[in-house]
């Protein structure tokens, strides 16, 4: 690594440095996936497994035989390696971008900045505290302020692709704390940059104009990168209108667009990390372009870009230069101050954010984690002569390689210990803040009810600043006699014959109805594809909403509607699986019966027509969870919500004003006197009536009825004034307002209220959405 041994390279020698460089990746690929099979069961993530892979293979482990030593150092062999790592980088912070949650980063870029903030100028005052021994231990000459900066690099940079990664496989990247560390671990990466941009401008000797000039050059490249591929993206979609996703030529025109920018970048003395990362952040979401990048890119990136990049890392370390009392200090004294630096400023800024202890203490474990821009500041540093110690060098690259081998165990031993803060934890929509974010999952089969879903998601968004992130999971049968060892991406991407099994031209009309509701509405639909047997199929949208954390999944009716507007049954294995959801789920569940919301829902946000929809509400969990999902479409500024709540004849004098003229300590007082689940119900109605129905954002109507009989009755007068209906599953138990109505019951999942209003002899024109509350306890009895 010393520039001594780097010599011309003969001619007859040019493409050694290559078959160095590919032999090496393919051990790395192999040493890592050795061990990810023997870390995996004892629950360590992929990176740890890859550091490791190179750690072991480097100069600390195999290639200290001077063999193997010979054949990995050659002349020139630095040069491919970083190389090979400047593309890595590239091509892992623009996927990085590309996949950020944008809208969650600017809902909390305060938090985060001040988390990221905090760690960073703890590390740097340590870093400028520790430079003067460093700089006399190690023997090194130069500019001990330029020393001082790569310790304050060293001390405060978070890997941010080592964070998203492990946050990803340790399955917490959806939750708060894995999205604040990520957003923080990138802005850490920003001040790293900075720091970097000062190292590097000791090297090319600029004057303080000629840095401003290209720094704005630097702002002008990303800026017309960035409008470039709007334009480009926008003509490709539109080119491959009828197909799935775009060709391999066009995403690597694509690629190259953002590879040459980041490679002048580079050049003109940048590092290209954040552009990218800007680049990756601001692509056209919506389209194929978009969707077809997320796919090539997350399959490339987590099973070869990464495994090497991070492979590479442990790969430099040498730990043969801790052979003195001294050198050894100097890596503690670094480990040490980089923990240090890091739990104070981070847990500092969640004490004056009023975050949770142990929820600070796993933030600061996570900012913990090296092995990014610290590198590159090693590499750049010796390379512009910034530093004169090949000792330092050496030393700190081999501090940075243990501190992440340290973390990365640490952390998945934290992340199991709090898996109640980091768990899957549902809160019911009848406990929920409805100007929280909402998460949602839109279950179909086919294109059919894609509109619906659409309009249904657009609809539950409400306030126009509350947050939604909608997921669309297209399910698609897996055919047991057509099971091969081939995968199913493989199967799709390559156009193969029986193709049109695993979604055929379904994926096309399915994905031109998203892109043209996302265009429409501005609300970036989520696209997933679960193929599998309908006998398993449950459980993969079970776990795929855990994973995401999902409030609730909306799964579409085993029956369609005809042109006469009756119900057609589906294929069985369908309801099967709404069914098995139903019982297996850890969050709500709704059934959509489509009857032909689609005009309208599926333009809720953008047209100016009202679109009236009714509640129903005999009472219960599941009536008081549909309640609580119907406040969200309450307040979109296009619905006109409408409560209908059904009483007994004999309740006729205990009215709704009556209930809300109650004071609300004494509703309370009820519900911990009694614990009925009348007086729940009467006072979540009356908490409901308080703050929508007297605001007049919410009609309500109360429907004074005898038996089943006259319930039936009232539904089938109101059958056409609405557009959607939305009930409980569950109602009352052996409530005598339904009394009677399960005697022909043809669908109990439906509930007997979902199971009339779905029946075809009922000539409802609405749709119908039954809800199911998630209970803890009937989940456990599944198990």
């Amino acid at each position: 690594m010393d520039d001594s041994i780097r010599l011309p390279c003969p001619s007859g020698e040019l493409f050694n440095p290559v078959l160095t460089m590919g032999t090496q990746i393919s051990c790395l690929l192999v040493i890592s996936h050795f061990f990810q099979l023997l870390l995996k069961p004892l629950g360590q993530p992929g990176p740890v497994a890859q550091i490791l892979a190179g750690f072991v293979l480097g100069p600390s482990g195999l290639s200290h035989i001077d063999k193997v030593k010979k054949f990995f150092f050659q002349n020139f062999a630095i040069d491919y390696y970083e190389t090979m790592a400047l593309y890595a980088r590239i091509i892992i912070m623009f996927l990085i971008g590309l996949e950020m949650d944008f809208p969650y980063i600017k809902r909390n870029l305060r938090v985060a900045s001040i988390i990221a903030g905090g760690s960073c100028f703890v590390c740097t005052i340590f870093a400028i505290a520790v430079t003067s021994f460093i700089y006399e231990e190690t023997g090194a000459h130069g500019s001990a302020v330029m020393m001082a900066l790569t310790i304050a690099v060293i001390l405060a940079n978070t890997a941010s692709p080592i964070v998203v990664r492990l946050a990803a496989e340790l399955k917490f990247a959806s939750s708060d704390i894995g999205r604040l560390a990520i957003s923080s671990s990138l802005i850490g990466d920003v001040y790293a940059v900075f720091l970097l941009i000062v190292i590097s401008r000791n090297k090319h000797k600029y004057d303080f104009f000629l840095w401003i000039m290209l720094g704005i050059l630097y702002f002008l490249i990303v800026v017309a990168v960035i409008v470039l591929n709007i334009y480009v993206t926008n003509w490709l979609n539109r080119r491959n209108r009828n197909q799935k996703y775009l060709k391999n030529t066009e995403i690597l025109g694509l690629l190259a667009i953002v590879i040459v920018a980041a490679t002048a970048l580079e050049t003109m003395g940048f590092s290209s990390i954040i552009a990218c990362l800007i680049i990756g952040s601001m692509f056209p979401r919506g389209g194929k372009a978009a969707r077809t990048l997320l796919i090539k890119l997350s399959y490339s990136v987590n099973n070869f870009i990464l495994p090497i990049y991070f492979g590479y890392s442990g790969f430099r370390a040498d730990v043969t230069f801790i052979n003195s009392f001294s050198n050894f200090a100097i890596v503690v004294i670094v480990i040490l101050l980089s923990i240090g630096g890091k739990i104070t400023g981070t847990l500092a800024a969640c004490v004056h954010l009023k975050i949770p202890l142990n929820e600070g203490v796993l933030l600061a474990f996570l900012m913990n984690l090296k092995g990014h821009v610290d590198l590159l500041t090693l590499t750049i540093g010796l390379e512009n002569k910034v530093m004169s110690s090949n000792t330092f060098y050496n030393l700190m690259l081999a501090a940075v390689v243990i501190n992440s081998l340290i973390w990365g165990p640490l952390l998945a031993f934290m992340v199991k210990r709090e898996s109640d803060i980091l768990g899957y934890r549902h809160i019911a929509f009848e406990s929920q803040n409805p100007e929280s974010e909402l998460r949602l999952i839109a279950c179909v089969h086919g294109p059919r009810s894609v509109a619906t879903m659409a309009g249904l998601i657009a609809a539950s968004k409400g306030p126009e600043n509350v947050s939604v992130s909608p997921y669309l999971m297209h399910l698609i049968e897996l055919p047991e006699k057509n099971k091969t060892n081939l995968m199913y991406h493989q199967k799709e991407e390559d156009e193969i014959s029986d193709d049109d099994d695993y979604g055929g031209n379904d994926v096309v009309e399915i994905n031109e109805a998203v892109d043209i509701f996302s265009a429409e509405s501005g609300v970036m639909i989520h696209q997933v594809k679960v193929v599998s047997p309908y006998t398993t199929m449950y459980a993969d949208v079970c776990e795929y909403a855990k994973e995401i954390r999902a409030s609730i999944i909306i799964l579409p009716f085993h029956k369609h509607q005809r042109i006469d507007g009756k119900l057609e049954s589906g294929k069985e294995g369908i309801r099967i699986t709404n069914q098995k959801v139903l019982r297996h789920a850890s969050c709500s569940v709704a059934i959509l019966i489509d009857r032909g919301l689609t005009a309208a829902g599926s333009r809720t946000s953008s047209s100016e027509s009202l679109h009236h929809i009714a509640t129903l509400f005999f009472g219960g969990p599941d009536d008081r969870e549909a309640l609580g999902f119907s406040r969200r479409l309450g307040m979109h500024h296009h619905i006109n919500l409408t409560v209908i709540r059904f009483l007994h004849t004999s309740e006729r004098r205990q009215t709704m004003g009556v209930n809300i003229a109650q004071n609300k300590e004494d509703v309370l007082m009820a519900i911990s006197d009694h614990e009925t689940e009348s007086n729940i119900d009467s006072a979540f109605l009356t908490d409901f009536y308080n703050r929508y129905v007297t605001t007049g954002q919410v009609g309500y109507v109360e429907k004074h009825v005898e038996n089943g009989a006259d319930t039936a009755s009232a539904l089938r007068d109101m059958a056409d004034m609405y557009s959607l209906f939305i009930v409980g599953k569950g109602g009352r138990d052996h409530s005598i307002l339904t009394t009677g109505m399960s005697d022909w019951e043809e669908c109990p999942e439906l509930g007997k209220v979902g199971d009339l209003l779905a029946s075809s002899d009922y000539d409802v024109s609405g749709s119908v959405l039954v809800i199911q509350q998630h209970r803890p306890s009937k989940d456990a009895n599944h198990q």
